[in-house]
């Protein structure tokens, strides 16, 4: 079982440091791909204003639930027993490309500045119909970078619809042991009902995903009721039939065609009428305890800025029933426990460090986004070019995901998986 290494020494952080530093990618051509004529992305999102009364902050509560054991117990008994992340891994049959092998369309996708230091492009058949959104990775997980024997990224991918008209989300697993060759398989997420008897797809955009400790949280908008979905990475199930189908068919359960799915454990409801549902979530280890970090954007006729806020997660020992859970109180109610409004329109992926937050834009002009940091003091953008402009990130990065042990930002585009240092972002903000 996977134990925490919060007091284990740096000695191995610093050396895979060194590591990543003499393998890096060399990526900077990709910026001379960009055209020189990027429009320029208008308006700066400001300072953020601290949302502190009551009625502001009303519309973030949540309310957990969780899936009965006995249906959990119920389903695994029906499929199998529960197989871990790495048994996963070993299965991997998919691998993706790196830069050099990317072609220059996808490469066009990449941030001019700063520039990626990996970057790599998915096969193109698993794209033709499934689109990419979160990403997290076992730095999430557990901050020595590893979980059990593996370095994993986890990619979420959303398909628009299934034959009934509904979306499927599914994740990646991607064994990122060599990152010169990263390998991957796929894990429908699914969700149990009739007292486990069964399951069905989960019908979510995959735009946010944390993996904390040994449970994954991802964003949903499955029910119009549900903020987050909530995943037991030791509960991987086995699919026995390879058909479209979702869930229990004769002969066995179906998983869409594919070998794993991932079952939901619980989940996270808005409270209130007009509930806030975060559209991008992150993880952040400089608070204490550590946080969630989500934002949203305002709702079609919702003309309140859009919102950047964080919940703390429980205190609890790996493994047990409350690890990698939320802190909630005695009614199972989750509170935010610092929240913003923010001028910034079209929000992207948000990070939070220390005092700082990062949160990108999607495309204007070219096509280029922006990414800015924020801090109740003011807001500065990453610049490019000659002209100084600010639309220098990549199009659309719904997700970003801080690797402690690394110094790493991962984060992904409709084309591209790709990383940068922290450092460099900040060099690039001033």
């Amino acid at each position: 079982m996977k134990q925490r290494g919060r007091h284990r020494r740096r000695k191995r952080g610093r050396a895979l440091r060194a590591f990543l530093a003499a393998t890096a990618l060399a990526l900077t051509g990709a910026a001379t791909m960009i055209s020189a004529s990027q429009a320029t992305v208008d308006g700066s999102p400001g300072a953020l204003k601290p949302l502190s009364t009551a009625s502001d902050t009303a519309a973030l509560r949540l309310r957990e639930t969780q899936v009965p054991q006995r249906s959990l117990d119920r389903l695994a008994a029906g499929m199998g027993r529960p197989i871990g992340v790495g048994t996963v891994l070993s299965g991997a049959d998919h691998t993706l490309r790196t830069a050099s092998s990317c072609a220059a369309e996808e490469r066009g996708a990449l941030p001019v500045e700063p520039a990626a230091t990996r970057a790599y492009c998915w096969n193109a058949a698993d794209a033709r119909s499934w689109r990419p959104g979160a990403v997290t990775t076992s730095g999430d997980a557990d901050d020595d970078g590893v979980w059990g024997s593996n370095r994993v990224i986890l990619s979420g991918w959303t398909q628009d619809s299934d034959a009934s008209g509904r979306p499927l989300a599914k994740v990646a697993f991607v064994d990122a042991d060599d990152l010169g060759r990263l390998s991957y398989t796929w894990v429908l997420l699914v969700v149990p009902v009739d007292g486990g008897r069964d399951y069905r797809a989960l019908a979510s955009r995959l735009s946010g995903m944390v993996w904390y400790e040994d449970k994954l949280l991802v964003t949903a908008d499955d029910n119009g009721r549900d903020a987050l979905y909530v995943y037991d990475m030791n509960r991987v199930q086995r699919a026995t039939v390879a058909e479209s189908a979702v869930g229990r068919v004769r002969g066995g359960w179906s998983a869409h065609g594919y070998r794993y799915v991932l079952p939901a454990v619980g989940s996270y409801q808005v409270t209130g009428a007009d509930g806030a549902v975060p559209a991008s979530i992150s993880l952040d280890r400089t608070t204490t305890p550590d946080s969630l970090v989500a934002s949203a954007r305002p709702t079609t006729g919702d003309h309140r800025p859009a919102r950047l806020w964080r919940y703390s997660f429980a205190s609890a020992p790996t493994p047990s029933p409350r690890s990698g859970l939320l802190a909630t109180d005695a009614g199972g109610y989750v509170d935010p426990t610092e929240a913003y409004e923010t001028d910034g329109a079209d929000i992207g992926g948000v990070l939070s460090h220390h005092s700082d937050w990062y949160v990108t834009r999607t495309g204007s002009g070219d096509g280029h986004g922006t990414l800015w940091r924020q801090t109740v003091d003011g807001a500065r953008a990453t610049r490019c070019g000659a002209e100084d402009r600010r639309n220098c990130w990549s199009p659309d990065t719904a997700s970003l995901s801080y690797w402690e042990e690394s110094g790493e930002v991962w984060t992904q585009s409709e084309r591209m998986l790709f990383a940068l240092p922290l450092a460099s972002l900040d060099r690039a903000l001033g």
